[in-house]
């Protein structure tokens, strides 16, 4: 990537006076004098450096919904699959299916995702709640743990919804008219418990781009599951022994 021109005043300007030091001080000049270059040209390759990577930051980029184009997508929900009942420790699958039945190209399909209630709207976790007890150094306490390199698109390896600003929401992407996306989180039940997953598809990054159904509804839905504590089946055996089984 091209420097800016700020930098290379920087390098150009910074690196030919240590230069010259260095031939100064190679020609006869005091071991203090080179130390002092040394220590001036350090100096300066960390300021042109930190310089650089705050313009490539935040300098001239673009944000990711710049270029969306305003407007209300349609997005129809073809799957919504997710236990209703789990236990402590159980590993399920939360799978959705969403198509673009309109004529243009969603700029970006989003699912954010919430459990219902106060708690779960205050905290920052998508499968979390926040624990109201005052001075708690992490009030954020999970009722599902996501799983690594989830989620993804169903049949790849690869994850397929990035983080956005909002740690609730997953972007998959543009998808064009008449595709149909499946999409997978792999979860782990680990707070027991009634809880309400709530889920919403969006089309964009942008507050000017909206989804909607074919009625005109915000596409999206609730999960109602019950998580529970493994119970093992006992019984006692011949020898009058506990023993666990089914």
């Amino acid at each position: 990537m091209p420097q800016p021109a700020s930098v290379r005043r920087v390098l150009r300007c910074g690196f030919g006076r240590a230069a010259r030091c260095y031939v100064r001080a190679a020609l006869g000049g005091s071991t203090g004098q080179a130390s002092r270059c040394r220590l001036r040209a350090l100096a300066i390759a960390v300021a042109a450096a930190s310089l650089a990577f705050g313009l490539a930051a935040c300098g001239g980029g673009e944000s990711s919904d710049a270029n969306e184009t305003p407007g209300t997508y349609r997005v129809e929900v073809t799957r919504a699959e997710f236990p209703t009942r789990q236990e402590l420790g159980q590993t399920s699958l939360l799978r959705l299916g969403l198509r673009n039945p309109g004529n243009k190209t969603i700029p970006a399909l989003t699912v954010s995702l919430s459990l219902a209630g106060e708690e779960g709207r205050a905290s920052s976790l998508p499968f979390g709640i926040r624990d109201p007890e005052p001075g708690l150094a992490q009030p954020d306490r999970p009722v599902w743990v996501l799983a690594e390199h989830y989620p993804k698109f169903a049949g790849s390896a690869e994850p397929g919804g990035a983080g956005t600003s909002n740690p609730k929401t997953f972007d998959f992407g543009p998808l064009k008219p008449g595709a149909t996306v499946n999409v997978v989180w792999k979860l782990s039940a680990v707070k027991s418990g009634h809880w309400v997953l709530r889920y919403a598809v969006g089309a964009g990054l942008a507050e000017t781009t909206k989804a909607a159904t074919g009625r005109g509804a915000k596409p999206g839905g609730t999960f109602a599951v019950r998580i529970v504590s493994r119970t093992p089946d006992k019984a006692v055996n011949d020898a009058g022994e506990v023993a666990t089984g089914k």
